[in-house]
């Protein structure tokens, strides 16, 4: 082979890695499997727990749902069924033998399915106290993954102001994959536990740098909003296929097929990353960041990480309480449980990429409010369906509104640190994401406790009422105030539209090439 004709791929790989475009496509990638990961087990560890702990103690007396129909030799038995629907406590008219009477079994046995004619299944599942005890354990495994990324992500933005956004990057996804192997072969809730909080680790370290990044390549305001914009795309095509994909492939392949497929993606998102990224060179930030504390006591950040907290934290809440009361008051079968969040992850979908543009236009700050009022509306609409179509509507709206809180908020984060702060952005987006945890972390922690004290509907109430009464905050992001040393240098033309601006020492390129150091130093 020719010399020229060798260097053609080493050509190809140089100027791929000075390409802001395939930074994004690296961020874009990590950020879709890490939310395939979070939203694949949503409808998989709910009756995979049942089967298991529930019908795996019951199965030689109890079959796995009921079967009515009793024969004509049975007498009628009055009995009580708790809801918890609505918590009240309902009669029901029950069956048992007069053999079973005498010798006091009934108390102890399920239904079974009468011997002539063939069954009818009602579809609902037994064991309503496991059910009940199970919404509590399902969110604090849901939540474990956010109460980890809570704690990790401010070590995170330390670490990526101190070597860079590549081996944080990488880092990430190790533990990723890592994770995704041990949910393929975890058969316990506690294997289950310790999978889940890995995850959040991997995913401190992928999302916190992932974002970071991105700011850092792209400078211009309006850029830096459309690129935010299609890097959530990445996050909503996984909340998008997830939980589908988790249904489908839990229902009729195995439990253990869908983190393998995960697992060989992440493989190649691994291979990516050590073609454009570099993971093994450092490359700290030019300039010191803006102190972690400092940005804290910033009101102006601290409403859009409220925003970015309370509008996920609807969904969060949904996560491990919509399946189970779907499971309850619409006996759902399995494939059922992870289709219901289709409608709002495709909304999702097409809010992050619409309104990554149109909140430019028309306001993030506005973009935001509205937002969160449907989110608002959307989460009091929820208890009202009465099967799975009803729940299109309601999901539909929470997706695209979630979408639009998202794309206005995330981009304004940055904007922010270059109009008040300093502009280096690992400490930012650390807090961005802590919000974004916050939400995941209290929405399931929570979420199950309440609804086993006052029920499903209640649950969506309060938080539909919290979003509604947090949106006119918002208003106040309209017109933030710059720092005085800020002023000379940010155009003031029109405020949230800012076009570019520059730092206090001049930025070197995107370090992905080996001369980039050198070029910046002889700009100097």
């Amino acid at each position: 082979m020719p010399p020229a004709a060798e260097r053609v791929p080493w050509r190809w790989l140089a100027a791929g890695r000075a390409s802001r475009r395939l930074v994004l496509v690296v961020v874009f990638v990590a950020l879709l499997l890490d939310n395939m990961l979070l939203t694949v087990v949503v409808p998989i560890i709910p009756t995979f727990l049942y089967t298991t702990e529930y019908e795996g103690t019951n199965g030689s007396v109890a079959p796995a749902w009921t079967e009515p129909a009793p024969p004509a030799s049975k007498a009628p038995l009055f009995s009580s069924m708790f809801s918890y629907f609505d918590n009240t406590t309902v009669t029901v008219l029950g069956s048992t033998s007069a053999e079973e009477l005498v010798n006091g079994t009934e108390s102890s046995r399920l239904p079974q399915p009468p011997t002539s004619g063939p069954p009818v299944p009602s579809g609902c599942p037994e064991g309503e106290e496991f059910l009940a005890k199970e919404n509590v354990r399902v969110g604090l495994l849901f939540a474990s993954k956010a109460l980890i990324q809570l704690v990790v992500n401010p070590a995170v933005g330390l670490l990526t102001n101190r070597i860079g956004y590549h081996i944080p990057m990488f880092i990430g996804f190790t533990i990723m994959f890592v994770s995704t192997v041990m949910f393929a072969f975890s058969a316990t809730y506690t294997l289950l536990f310790i999978a889940r909080a890995l995850q959040g680790i991997g995913s401190s370290f992928s999302s916190v740098a992932g974002l970071g990044m991105l700011a850092s390549v792209y400078t211009d305001d309006f850029e830096r909003g459309n690129a935010m914009g299609i890097a959530l795309g990445g996050l909503a095509l996984g909340v998008l296929i997830g939980a589908p994909f988790g249904s489908v492939m839990y229902e009729f392949v195995g439990k253990s097929s869908p983190f393998l497929v995960l697992a060989f993606l992440a493989l190649l998102d691994g291979a990516l990353q050590l073609c454009i990224l570099q993971p093994s060179k450092i490359s700290p930030e030019s300039t010191k960041g803006t102190p972690l504390p400092t940005l804290l006591r910033d009101p102006y950040i601290l409403i859009a990480a409220g925003a970015l907290c309370f509008s996920n934290m609807g969904v969060a809440m949904l996560e491990p309480t919509l399946p189970i009361w779907m499971m309850q008051t619409m006996c759902s079968p399995k494939w059922q449980l992870g289709m219901a969040f289709l409608p709002a992850s495709i909304s999702y979908l097409i809010g992050t990429n619409l309104f990554g543009i149109l909140a430019n236009k028309m306001g993030r700050w506005l973009c935001s409010l509205i937002g969160m009022a449907v989110v608002g509306v959307s989460l009091l609409c929820v208890p009202l369906a009465k099967n799975i179509y009803g729940l299109i509507g309601p999901n539909g709206g929470l997706g695209f509104a979630i979408g639009m809180v998202d794309s206005s908020m995330m981009p304004t984060m940055g904007y922010l640190v270059d109009l008040r702060h300093t502009s280096v952005y690992g400490n930012v987006y650390a807090i961005a994401d802590v919000a974004f945890c916050m939400g995941f972390a209290i929405g399931p922690s929570t979420g199950g406790a309440i609804v086993r004290a006052i029920g499903f509907p209640w649950l969506m109430i309060i938080i539909g009422v919290i979003n509604i009464a947090y949106a006119p905050l918002c208003w106040y992001l309209r017109n933030p105030p710059a720092k005085e040393e800020k002023i000379a240098i940010l155009s003031q033309e029109c405020p949230m539209q800012t076009k570019s601006y520059t730092t206090q020492k001049t930025l070197r390129d995107f370090p992905l090439t080996d001369d980039s150091d050198v070029e910046a130093e002889n700009a100097e």
